[in-house]
């Protein structure tokens, strides 16, 4: 192939045709730098592959962070790690690792409500996906219910458990919150039998155990559904105040007014 510009246009068209955009708008200012630096052709293609790699790794976890439904507000630099207990302190130092995900394990976390149980699955979670790119799935139960039960009436209920099995993790928040019907709880009982040692569910209530039958309506179906959860999980518990509480009392206090406060809100 002759002459510069030819080489150019080919390469461009080749470029664009196997999509490589980063490596597209970069090259000639790199090879330009490279000439000057008297850089090897290796060292040249590894930079423009870097590159290219960097980039769609950083679209990816957009796109999985844009798909994950998580509330974003709900980070680690917003969370309070403080108020956690030691074991529960140590616990989110090996769950970062991400490699529950990898064993199908179930992340259980219990407390009161406003213990911070939310906000500390969710900046797991969202952590998870910023660093390794994981893709894992919030909704609250509530919703996800309501989800399951539409998709049940328009004979689709195997097609919407399958959707939710692409997702490494499926956050399950403010489970037992309210009161559901039995068709709620049977629709929500077929999705966790689908998931067991599939894929990792996290999940938060701030009922017991003990009182789960409140939740799925008759003794066997509770102790199936609890069975499932607890055999490969990690439980946390987070036996600590109100951090509503605690911030309306120190507002209170303070004299400022609702409105006027600013901090961290953990559920």
């Amino acid at each position: 192939m002759n002459g510069t510009g030819q080489v150019k246009t080919v390469l461009v068209e080749n470029l664009k045709e196997l999509h490589l955009r980063t490596m597209l708008a970069c090259f000639e200012d790199t090879a330009r730098r490279a000439e000057k630096e008297t850089i090897s052709y290796e060292q040249y293609l590894l930079e423009l592959s870097q590159r290219e790699c960097e980039q769609r790794r950083g679209n990816r976890i957009r796109r999985r962070l844009q798909d994950s439904g998580l509330p974003l507000e709900k980070s680690l630099a917003n969370f309070d790690v403080k108020r956690l207990p030691v074991k529960v302190s140590r616990q989110m130092k090996v769950l970062l690792e991400g490699s529950f995900l990898d064993r199908k394990e179930n992340l259980l976390a219990f407390g009161n409500p406003g213990a911070g149980k939310s906000h500390l699955l969710c900046a797991i979670a969202q952590e998870l996906v910023s660093t390794q790119a994981r893709r894992i799935k919030y909704t609250s139960c509530a919703l996800l219910v309501q989800d399951l039960l539409v998709a049940k009436r328009e004979l689709r209920l195997r097609q919407e458990i399958k959707t939710l099995a692409k997702f490494e993790g499926l956050i399950i928040d403010q489970m037992g919150y309210g009161q559901q019907s039995r068709e709620e709880m049977e629709v929500l009982f077929t999705l966790l039998a689908e998931r067991y040692e599939r894929g990792s569910v996290l999940l938060t209530s701030n009922l017991p155990f003990s009182r789960w039958e409140e939740i799925f309506r008759d003794a066997m179906t509770t102790a199936a559904a609890i069975d499932r959860l607890v055999h490969h999980c990690v439980i946390l518990e987070l036996n600590v105040p109100s951090y509503r509480m605690e911030q309306a009392k120190k507002n209170r206090d303070s004299g400022l007014e609702p409105a006027e406060a600013h901090g961290q809100t953990q559920v």
